[in-house]
């Protein structure tokens, strides 16, 4: 016989059944209390348990830093791939808008196939797919020889559409995966750092890149510049490997590895280790304000971050006329995701530790600045002045991507959700890049490059006023209360 309901109410209020007679604790609860630990902290740890998260977490991070090799690579290769059709700018950023916008797509629908297949299989998916179409968007170069079709503004943005949704199943895999290895109040400084681990997609890609661009020798065989199929088999090849050595060494979650309970089930999963029904999934994440507003501002955050990415290489080579192995070029190329990994990190640490898990005070401060920023940047004159601006800005952005996209997202979700809760807030982060693409690329050929800052200011002043309201329904404790036992979900046998 079942005793009184008790009422969990998590950022929109999931009812769990509970406590059942004779049940004694849960393993949540019981392992807090052996550890001594408040709640949502994290408890103590089996033996060997930390070594083999850390295991998990490095090729999981190592392969959505592949993703990022396989996605950044075109912005990098922008103006000698336009300058090989003729594209214009407002036609480059409709290939990106395809891919942002399919993206947005992919990380709604595959959030909830991340949660029945399982985050592993989810990324498998992704890194194989986006291999096959790197190479089949490469293929444009051998147009000629292929047929005229494989040089055409449609083939490209089809190609690169299908790839933002091929590349959606890695985000709410890996997010997946992560919550059930990590325990909430680890789980900002955990985004950050796992955000020091994807940049370095971004490293490689800004490094490598170029390099290929500029030609390269091997021993009898060289390639002169301006090739820049090699852009896209490159990653291609890097992925293929990197996904398939993921797949041997990574576990979805600790009781597959063997630790079972070394990560306490909060609240929002209930009890065992089964998956939930899709609708199930859907109504309660669907229903939550928090993930609304968390959201919405994320639609900010992807038009900031994706509008300083996808155009800065451009920007420097037909603005600045300097080349992308230039000192400054390299020096802003490199800082960008360097700073974007110390944002991420602060920003955790300071969300998890000086406001218990709080992220809209850290995020409401970090999009004003931004802002702020945003606007000394359009008025910048020298080179190094629009690069520092450049460099802060990626600092702001990419801070409140790593604590809503990553942290706020397992926060929400929790272990049986946070697939279909990072899809649902990242696709909005992607509508909002696919804005930054063929919107910002038609107010350039418009109106100049002086409207490409400009155009981003306004998007940091939404995202720093919904942060506003989120401090006002968000609770000053998020950390997920010391519950007795966790029944089944309310209304399910």
């Amino acid at each position: 016989m079942r005793g009184p309901l008790y009422l969990a109410r998590l950022s929109g209020g999931v009812t769990f059944d509970g406590p059942r007679e004779g049940a004694g604790l849960s393993g949540a609860t019981s392992a807090n209390e052996e550890s001594g630990a408040s709640p949502g902290a994290s408890p103590s740890r089996p033996q060997g348990f930390r070594l083999r998260r850390g295991r998990n977490w490095f090729f999981v991070g190592l392969t959505y830093a592949s993703y990022y090799f396989n996605r950044y690579n075109l912005s990098i290769a922008s103006k000698t791939f336009c300058d090989t059709f003729g594209f214009n700018n407002q036609q480059y950023g409709l290939i990106n808008t395809g891919r942002n916008w399919s993206y947005a797509v992919g990380q709604f629908w595959n959030g909830l196939l991340a949660d029945r297949i399982g985050g592993r299989m989810s990324m498998a998916i992704g890194g194989y797919g986006t291999a096959l179409l790197n190479v089949l968007f490469g293929l444009g170069w051998y147009y000629k020889a292929l047929g005229p079709v494989f040089g055409t503004l449609a083939w490209f943005v089809a190609i690169r559409s299908i790839d933002g949704y091929i590349q959606a199943f890695g985000a709410p895999g890996m997010v997946k995966m992560n919550t059930a290895w990590f325990a909430r109040a680890e789980r900002g400084r955990f985004a950050g750092i796992f955000g020091m681990m994807i940049n370095l997609g971004r490293f490689i890609n800004n490094t490598v890149t170029p390099f290929l661009l500029a030609g390269f020798t091997i021993w009898s065989y060289r390639l002169p510049p301006g090739h820049w199929q090699f852009a896209f088999f490159v990653p291609a090849v890097f992925i293929t490997i990197v996904t398939s050595v993921m797949l041997l060494m990574v576990k979805n979650t600790p009781e597959e590895a063997g630790y079972a309970g070394a990560v306490p089930l909060e609240a929002i999963d209930g009890e065992g280790s089964g998956t939930l029904p899709l609708g199930y999934v859907f109504k309660t994440i669907m229903s939550k304000p928090m993930v609304w507003l968390t959201a919405w501002a994320y639609f900010c955050t992807g038009v900031v971050r994706y509008g300083v990415d996808d155009w800065f290489p451009k920007y420097f080579q037909e603005v600045q006329h300097v080349s992308l192995k230039s000192a400054a070029f390299q020096w802003t190329a490199f800082l960008i995701p360097a700073v974007a990994t110390l944002g991420s990190i602060a920003s955790g640490y300071v969300s998890d530790l000086m406001f218990k898990g709080r992220r809209a005070p850290v995020a409401a401060t970090l999009y004003f600045v931004e802002t702020l920023i945003i606007l000394i940047g359009a008025q910048a004159t020298s080179l190094w002045g629009v690069c520092a601006s450049l460099i802060v800005i990626s600092f702001t952005c990419n801070a409140t991507h790593s604590i809503l996209g990553t942290a706020a997202a397992m926060d929400l979700g929790g272990r049986k959700m946070a697939g279909f809760a990072a899809g649902v807030i990242d696709s909005w982060q992607y509508i909002g890049a696919g804005l930054a693409g063929v919107g910002i690329g038609t107010l350039i050929d418009k109106f100049g490059w002086g409207a490409w800052l400009y155009s981003m200011a306004g998007f940091g002043i939404i995202g720093g006023i919904l942060m506003l309201i989120m401090m006002r329904v968000e609770p000053v404790g998020t950390l997920v209360p010391h519950a007795p036992v966790l029944g089944k979900v309310a209304g399910k046998p």
